[in-house]
């Protein structure tokens, strides 16, 4: 069931020993989202607590590092940017159909929990959650600004995607007034990268290809790439938008080759083309300009099966 403002904040504002979740392979958003509301919640004199399937990105540890998160029973279980229960993980998996409340932007969301609160034209879900903890009545403080400002910059690169919008912009004018720091943060996510990620780059460049007379772009992870450089999972974000970085290019499309043969599929789009609406051929989902979704092996099939989609959507414009 779809709620309002006012219904989420019902039901934060009640509650108390709520646990928080996060998607796995967990981007900023997710987890700028999660520890942003376990600090309100534990401004509140609330017990709260954040879980993922996966361990925490590196990069994120600023947010991570110094918190330890208590075990208890929960009363109340919050699912944060996570459009559908697919997207718990293993580890998580177990609290499939127990999930109270919902705070998501994602157009593909599967309305799985029991409450949600969505808004399709946030840029992220820190946006909405932002508002979620004015209406609390909480004051910002900085590790809130700082966890906030993070979903946000992460979800619209930097302020640079079609998803920015103005109410974006003063969300994070607000955040860095509270006492994110924009300057820090800004650095350690877009202005600094390993040499193992440059590496990868440089691999992943090879395997560019072209297709629909240069719309398109696509490019290839294999295993044994990732096995060889020794990459992991949060290596590799926003590799697919490098791509798409190419002149007359409308549609960059990354194949990902999981330890099990199949492919995780990144779409990335342009004016003129939905990446949701070709994921959604596969049974995922996400944003108008980014997306994702799971094929079948081998690479030939995968390949075949999206450009199809990819092809079709490009005509349909």
């Amino acid at each position: 069931m779809f709620i309002d403002m006012q219904q989420c904040c019902r039901m934060l504002g009640t509650a108390d020993d709520i646990l928080i979740l996060c998607h796995k392979s967990p981007d900023g958003d997710t987890v700028g989202a999660a520890y942003g509301l376990y600090h309100a919640l534990t401004r509140l004199g609330r017990r709260a607590a954040v879980r993922c399937s996966d361990p925490w990105p590196e990069r994120f540890r600023y947010l991570t590092e110094a918190v330890e998160m208590p075990e208890f029973d929960p009363k109340l279980i919050v699912a944060v940017d996570i459009a559908g229960e697919n997207l718990l993980g293993d580890g998580l998996a177990g609290y499939a159909g127990r999930i109270d409340l919902c705070i998501d932007h994602h157009v593909s969301n599967t309305d799985y929990a029991v409450c949600t609160l969505l808004d399709a034209k946030a840029a992220a879900a820190c946006e909405i959650m932002y508002s979620v903890i004015r209406h609390l009545g909480v004051p910002v403080t900085k590790p809130m600004a700082d966890a906030l400002y993070t979903g946000c910059i992460t979800d619209t690169g930097c302020f640079r995607y079609s998803n920015t919008t103005a109410e974006t912009l003063r969300t994070a004018a607000e955040l860095i007034e509270a006492g994110a720091d924009s300057v820090g943060i800004t650095t350690a996510l877009f202005e600094t990268v390993s040499r193992l990620r440059m590496a990868l780059e440089n691999r992943v460049m090879d395997t560019l290809e072209y297709h629909f007379d240069g719309r398109c772009a696509s490019i290839v992870m294999s295993q044994a790439l990732l096995q060889e450089l020794g990459a992991k999972v949060e290596d590799l974000e926003g590799i697919v938008s490098i791509p798409r970085r190419i002149e007359g290019v409308q549609v960059a499309v990354a194949f990902r080759e999981n330890p099990s043969g199949s492919y995780k599929i990144s779409v990335r789009t342009g004016e003129g083309a939905d990446a949701s609406a070709i994921c959604r051929n596969f049974g995922g989902g996400g944003h108008v300009r980014a997306a994702g979704c799971n094929v079948p092996g081998p690479l030939e099939h995968a390949q075949a099966l999206l450009l199809d989609a990819i092809g079709k959507e490009l005509n349909a414009q």
